[in-house]
């Protein structure tokens, strides 16, 4: 099943455009004649983190739904938790295209979308009016034209209470201009304290993750971890995509401006990842993401500190049966290692990263 797809159905998917190809996909989700995962569940790569029982440590990262359409459709491939968005108050239709590129050589894509989306009111409607199936994090963001970017975020917050497992709070998207600014202490600090009081303002407390980039300074860890400890965030994500086009093969595409994603950006996301982790201690909750595409991959990023891992290009390339298989083969790196859980893995070893400098 896994050569066929990608010896013959990604090839054919590669033919088009990848705004049409991702179309496609989505469709192909709602038609339900895609491969589901088996529903046999290994307990031991069930994890709990922020006061959510996750049934595996896998999750697919905002941007692939961003309209929140198949979110029940991914979760039977096989993933613990699904997020979708980035939602923002109105709908906007994003940069203009062409703005996603394939880096095929490199399991790369370059993207510069710019939260294209059809705004809070659509996405509701379809997550309130469908059955659940599985955790479902809502991605929340600032639309492009907003007077009070802050309180666009503090919209989300609001609007999706009754739904959301948990929040992200994405401020780390490179292709919205002045977004990553709310990255910077004071900013920070503001945004935060706004956010968490409309969340601390409802009956059901949700738990609410902040979304960094990976092209931060060491300077702006240390200020982004002591606001999140001060503030008694419920977690981070680490990371979105890169501005960085370090080590890319020669390709014309590699030129196009946006957020990097994929392989290339894996040593990167995963250092920062590192850092925070021993910025923020063991108690705060990590999300690593960036780069995954294996069994090994994610386990590498647990083993650097991350309680859940998610994945959005890697499905881009290995497909459908990827989660299904990412799972499976975690299965067996706990046979393999005599893990009784797999959170152990970030017991495990001293991971090399911490001690690496962020690439420049």
């Amino acid at each position: 099943m896994k050569s066929l797809f990608e010896g013959v159905a990604r090839n054919a998917l590669f033919t088009l455009d990848p705004e049409t190809a991702h179309g496609l996909s989505i469709t192909a989700l709602k038609s339900g004649l895609l491969p589901r995962c088996p529903r046999d569940r290994d307990p031991r790569l069930a994890v709990g983190v922020a006061g959510l029982d996750f049934p595996n440590p896998l999750g697919m990262a905002a941007g692939y739904d961003k309209n929140a359409e198949v979110p029940a459709e991914l979760s039977r491939l096989g993933f613990g938790f699904v997020e979708v968005g980035t939602l923002t108050p109105k709908p906007q239709s994003g940069n203009p295209k062409p703005r996603i590129f394939r880096l095929v050589k490199d399991h790369a894509v370059i993207n510069r979308l710019g939260f294209n989306n059809q705004g809070h009111a659509e996405a509701h409607a379809r997550v309130s009016g469908r059955s659940r199936e599985g955790i479902l994090g809502i991605n929340i963001g600032a639309n492009k034209d907003t007077d009070d970017r802050v309180g666009d975020y503090v919209a989300g917050i609001s609007r999706f209470a009754d739904v959301a497992d948990y929040f992200t709070v994405n401020i780390s998207s490179p292709n919205t201009p002045g977004l990553r600014n709310l990255q910077t202490r004071e900013a920070l600090s503001d945004l935060l304290s706004r956010v968490l009081a409309e969340r601390d303002a409802k009956t059901r407390r949700i738990p609410v993750f902040l979304k960094i980039a990976p092209d931060l300074t060491e300077p702006d860890l240390n200020d982004i971890a002591a606001e999140c400890l001060a503030q008694q965030l419920d977690g981070v994500i680490v990371s979105n995509t890169t501005l960085s086009r370090k080590g890319l093969s020669p390709d014309p595409k590699a030129a196009e401006a946006g957020g990097l994603s994929g392989r290339p950006v894996f040593e990167r996301s995963t250092i920062v990842l590192a850092k925070m982790r021993q910025k923020l201690g063991a108690e705060m909750p990590l999300i690593g993401v960036g780069g995954i595409d294996s069994a090994e991959t994610a386990a590498e990023k647990m083993r650097a500190g991350a309680d859940l891992v998610q994945l959005y290009t890697g499905f881009i390339y290995g497909g459908p049966l990827l989660p299904g298989r990412i799972v499976r083969d975690l299965s067996r790196l706990c046979d393999r290692e005599k893990l009784t859980k797999i959170s152990d893995l970030r017991d495990s070893r001293t991971s090399h990263y911490a001690g690496l400098a962020i690439p420049e």
